[in-house]
């Protein structure tokens, strides 16, 4: 059984700011903008179907884009879990101007949604992808929502704010330019926000599956 929980935070809230995501990437070509089934208004005539980005809740408010993405990104990740025959708790955190999804397993047991993490966090990528484009479907807006599964990026961003500060002190030690492997553009952003609070310099160098950072001592 899947349960969705939903909670916004101001930016003075309590919980420290999420990492933003690089926003090194390239200028592709917009998908095209498809109806998923079963969203709202699929199944209405054109006119009669509410204009993309607006959702009226009881009293005809208009609901917070970032919440109604939220919305629309659990009911979908919820039927992929129901597909699956996977359980799992889905909460909903609007903070900092962007959307958090997480997933996490009934009980202290997150072995049964490991297979949705994937090898180093490919399965998650993809999944996170493919929300935003149900988002983007239901919408006509681009979303920037963050999903998690298991707590696996909590545990990633632990792990690379010691490969950004193994960098640091190899940057200091020898005055050389340390080349990191490649990451994604989330991944980067961690790692830029970690060497900037160390007081040095990290730029992305490559392209795509190559794009990686490169941390240096200030010149000068």
């Amino acid at each position: 059984m899947t349960d969705i929980r939903q909670t916004t935070q101001d930016a003075d809230g309590v919980q420290p700011a999420a990492p933003r995501e690089d926003a090194e990437r390239g200028d592709g070509t917009e998908p095209p903008v498809l109806q998923r089934p079963g969203s709202p208004g699929a199944d209405r005539p054109e006119s009669e179907q509410e204009s993309p980005g607006h959702h009226d809740g009881e009293d005809g408010a208009t609901a917070d884009p970032l919440e109604q993405e939220g919305e629309i990104a659990a009911d979908y990740l919820e039927e992929l879990l129901d597909t699956a025959d996977l359980d799992g708790d889905i909460d909903i955190e609007v903070r900092d101007g962007r959307t958090y999804l997480s997933v996490v397993a009934d009980g202290d047991d997150d072995e049964g949604l490991s297979v949705l993490v994937g090898e180093d966090g490919e399965v998650l990528e993809a999944l996170q992808e493919l929300l935003r484009l149900a988002v983007l479907a239901a919408t006509d807006r681009r979303s920037r929502l963050v999903l998690d599964i298991g707590g696996h990026r909590l545990r990633r961003a632990g792990q690379l704010q010691d490969l950004a500060l193994a960098a640091v002190r190899e940057a200091q030690e020898t005055g050389e330019r340390v080349h990191l492997d490649p990451l994604s553009a989330y991944e980067r952003k961690i790692v830029h926000d970690v060497v900037a609070e160390q007081g040095l310099v990290s730029e992305s160098e490559g392209e795509g599956a190559a794009r990686h950072i490169v941390v240096s001592v200030p010149q000068g």
